[in-house]
């Protein structure tokens, strides 16, 4: 019974953090955070860009959740983990997958191909405002449609 617990904390956990992403990203990043997150809207002429800062205090939040809970294997242990798979996901398709920090794979997926349309969007404005589509692994249907026609 308490690895079905365990899993439905981080499986929990992933579902908000991607909630929690989109409403920072939109409300902070392109907000009161926009003077660090611009960096990431910029074209970037080494590996790191100020914005990676961001990853960092994840990082170190899930860190800490995992060494508190590690004694009785909490919740807060689990939820570390799952903000640590959300990283591990953000990293697969943010930074691989649509910026190509490392060299990209090649898919005819219409889910992969439909968010990374979407962030191709988001990343059209260069400014804090006008922006659209801040989330990681949602988006709208229109960018699956497109995704579907293009490939046809």
């Amino acid at each position: 019974m308490q690895i079905i617990i365990n899993s439905a904390i981080i499986l929990a956990t992933l579902a908000g953090m991607e909630a929690f992403s989109w409403f920072i990203h939109k409300y902070l990043f392109h907000g009161p955070l926009w003077f660090i997150h611009k960096t990431h809207h910029q074209h970037r002429s080494g590996w790191f860009e100020l914005n990676d800062v961001f990853s960092l205090l994840f990082g170190a939040t899930s860190m800490y959740l995992i060494w508190e809970g590690k004694s009785n294997l909490d919740f807060k242990f689990w939820v570390g983990i799952g903000i640590s798979i959300y990283g591990i996901i953000y990293f697969i398709f943010h930074d691989w997958f649509i910026h190509n920090r490392l060299k990209s794979f090649k898919t005819e997926n219409s889910y992969l191909l439909g968010i990374r349309r979407a962030h191709k969007i988001h990343h059209k404005s260069t400014e804090k405002n006008p922006s659209e589509e801040f989330g990681l692994l949602l988006a709208s249907k229109k960018y699956f449609k497109q995704s579907n026609q293009s490939s046809q």
